[in-house]
């Protein structure tokens, strides 16, 4: 019996107050998860050109920015996974919703490079408090029970934040070029502020538990260490950590190796583009598998497709249907994890360290996340794309075989 099999507690499930609140918490959130994704991690790279020009920096210099913000975020992940577990979301996802407002509206005033850097990482700490880690958290504390509740939940947050890119890329393209960079930062600011401090402060709340001794620190912590002394926790950190950042490169080079294969810019851009929505559909697809089949064994086959697609993509890519067939075969893992990764560690590990041990996963997979890029682009410099492409379909099939290991175990 796993550690989630154990555990009795009420479930969320029902049409009563508490499950109705729930389903407020998870409508609240998918707003929040859509805007602060749109805000503070999508919009910089329409602010990336303008940025570089007004501070007379280069595009790898204002990048750093953005680099630096992920790598923070990655280190805050553990201790913001603990707070998470002792406190619940209400108080950390309201402070990390001021310090992002707050954060981004000193982001529009910023003069020089050390100012850009410390602002943003003002905003790797909120990313911390605020995104996808700490919204699943909340949500596995209302939809505790059996059944599809929370699984359902969890789909209907990143279907909905999915669309953050879509929303967010031309709003701010348009700000921008309406009102100048600086005043549509402000513009975001407020905007984020508005709907996030509030959701957060008055929506997020923890569930009333009945009928159960609630777990103490120091049982939680007991749970952590034994959970991270053993082999299937290590899996999932490899197989999360390598798709993570095999996903990061491909969206941060694939308009640039589109563009190198001869397509032009235009085609390039739309089928990158096509990755939000694919995301959304490799989810959907995804969750609707779970119902019959392992998700372990879901995920590393859905992660030996993407491996396929991107060592096609130089075979193949040079055509548009061939560029359309690796961008899709990519596209469809490409959310997937969001959802995975929560199953799994519930499914073996229970809710009581849930935050604690999703805090310690993403450590290393945002990581990557963020130094995947900067590796994949002096790897093309010094020996060409398709060395990249190789990369990135050798991490999906370790993502793949990590998993398949991880079933077995």
């Amino acid at each position: 019996m796993t550690a989630a099999e154990a555990e009795h507690r009420p479930s969320a499930g029902g049409d009563d107050a508490p499950a109705r609140h729930g389903r407020r918490v998870v409508a609240a959130l998918a707003v929040t998860q859509t805007i602060g994704y749109g805000v503070l991690y999508y919009a910089f790279s329409v602010f990336l050109t303008p940025m570089a020009a007004d501070l007379h920096a280069t595009g790898t210099q204002i990048t750093a920015a953005l680099t630096g913000s992920i790598l923070i975020a990655a280190l805050c992940a553990p201790l913001v996974g603990r707070l998470l577990d002792a406190h619940g979301g209400r108080g950390l996802m309201t402070t990390g919703s001021v310090i992002g407002a707050l954060a981004v509206l000193a982001w529009s005033r910023v003069e020089n490079l050390p100012q850009l850097y410390a602002v943003f990482a003002a905003i790797g700490i909120a990313c911390a408090m605020v995104l996808y880690e700490s919204a699943f958290a909340v949500i596995v504390s209302w939809f505790d029970g059996p059944g599809h509740g929370r699984a359902n939940a969890l789909l209907a947050l990143t279907v909905v934040a999915g669309f953050a890119s879509t929303v967010f890329l031309p709003l701010t393209g348009l700000l921008v070029d309406s009102y100048g960079w600086r005043t549509a930062l402000v513009i975001l600011a407020v905007i984020y502020a508005a709907a996030a401090i509030p959701l957060h402060a008055l929506v997020v709340r923890r569930p009333a538990r009945t009928g159960h001794r609630p777990v103490t620190t120091r049982e939680r912590a007991e749970i952590v260490r034994a959970a991270t002394r053993r082999r299937p926790f290590w899996l999932l950190v490899i197989a999360f950590t390598a798709n993570g950042g095999a996903a990061a490169v491909m969206s941060v080079l694939l308009i640039t190796y589109l563009i190198h294969l001869g397509h032009s810019p235009v085609l390039a851009a739309t089928l990158a583009g096509l990755l939000g929505v694919l995301s959304v559909t490799g989810r959907l697809l995804t969750a609707g598998l779970q119902r019959r089949l392992p998700a372990d064994l879901i995920a590393a086959a859905i992660f030996t497709l993407q491996g396929v697609a991107a060592a096609l993509l130089p075979l193949a890519g040079r055509t548009v249907p061939g560029a359309v067939g690796c961008v899709l075969g990519f596209g469809l893992g490409f959310g997937i994890a969001s959802i995975t990764l929560p199953h799994l560690l519930l499914r073996r590990y229970g809710t009581s360290a849930y935050a604690s041990l999703s805090g310690r996963v993403a450590a290393f997979s945002v990581a990557d996340k963020a130094l995947a890029p900067l590796g994949a682009v002096a790897l093309a410099q010094a020996a060409g794309y398709t060395w990249v492409m190789a990369a990135v379909a050798v991490a999906c099939a370790v993502a793949a075989l990590a998993l398949v290991a991880y079933h077995r175990t």
